[in-house]
């Protein structure tokens, strides 16, 4: 196990009256345990939170008026991500389970019908199972060059295919976009992770579906997956963001802190830390 503690700082100036969802806060997942968590928002707002039952993603919302806006959030968590199982199989389509299957269908981010013939002719001819997801995560992180500002919100998994360069969460649309072309299911994870080089930021990879169960990958090679504090899980990046916002605004601070109380084992990977998710709506 490992214990974390992760620290959020989030602070805006709102232009116009602002509608906000946040999804910040560690998620009720069977792998980790909160031990103590601290939320704080500016007066003047009357914040709600609900968590979504299926994923365990937590999200706050609140109305905000024009002026200064601060949200910040602190967590202790307790991580317990058991190691792979190397000899895991993939399922068939028809042993997949109903609440998996929308995991195997194309999205805005993930276009595995696009690519679906370039994916087979990397991976098609390889064993099926565990070794294959860990090829196309090698493969990522040999072909893909980290390269912050290479891509935007925007961005999809066919284009980082074609330029061969993005960031923390280009690097897992790929790896979702390759296993679905596969008929793996597969989904975005984001969370708090520890990097030993500043900035620190919230980190995304993939979670593969082998043999009835979720397993954790990391394309970019940035910290090992089983210190990953989970916030959000989702069939790609629009499912979470770290904050949605239906208004005009400007970002005056994003501070992320992590803190991590064991020791690494020697030789742990040292990261260059990644751009976080976000998404902004249309003004209201």
């Amino acid at each position: 196990m490992h214990l974390s503690t992760v620290e959020t700082v989030l602070e805006y100036q709102v232009l116009s009256p602002t509608h906000f969802c946040f999804n910040i806060e560690a998620a009720h997942w069977p792998t980790q345990e909160i031990h103590g968590e601290q939320l704080s928002i500016s007066s003047g707002v009357t914040p709600h939170s609900w968590a979504d039952p299926r994923s365990g993603n937590r999200f706050i919302r609140f109305d905000a008026q024009p002026g200064p806006l601060r949200v910040a959030y602190k967590a202790e968590v307790e991580v317990h991500t058991p190691p792979p199982d190397t000899s895991l199989r993939e399922q068939p389509v028809g042993e997949v389970p109903d609440e998996i299957f929308p995991y195997l269908l194309a999205t805005r981010y993930c276009e595995s019908d696009v690519l679906c013939g370039d994916v087979l002719r990397l991976f098609g001819n390889l064993p099926p199972g565990f070794a294959r997801v860990r090829a196309i995560e090698e493969w990522i992180r040999g072909e893909i060059r980290y390269q912050p500002g290479s891509t935007n919100s925007n961005s999809t998994a066919q284009e980082v295919f074609e330029q061969r360069a993005g960031v923390c969460r280009d690097f897992a649309h790929l790896g979702i976009t390759f296993c679905r072309a596969l008929n793996i299911p597969a989904r975005i994870v984001v969370g708090y992770v520890w990097f030993d080089e500043p900035p620190q930021d919230f980190h995304a990879v993939f979670e593969a579906w082998l043999d009835g169960q979720w397993v954790l990958f990391d394309p970019t090679g940035m910290a090992p997956v089983d210190r990953l504090v989970r916030i959000g899980t989702g069939r790609d990046a629009k499912d979470v963001a770290f904050a949605t916002m239906f208004g005009q605004l400007q970002m005056t601070r994003k501070e992320v802190t992590v803190l991590e109380h064991d020791a690494r084992p020697t030789g742990a990977p040292r990261p260059v830390a990644a751009p976080a998710l976000a998404r902004v709506a249309a003004p209201a």
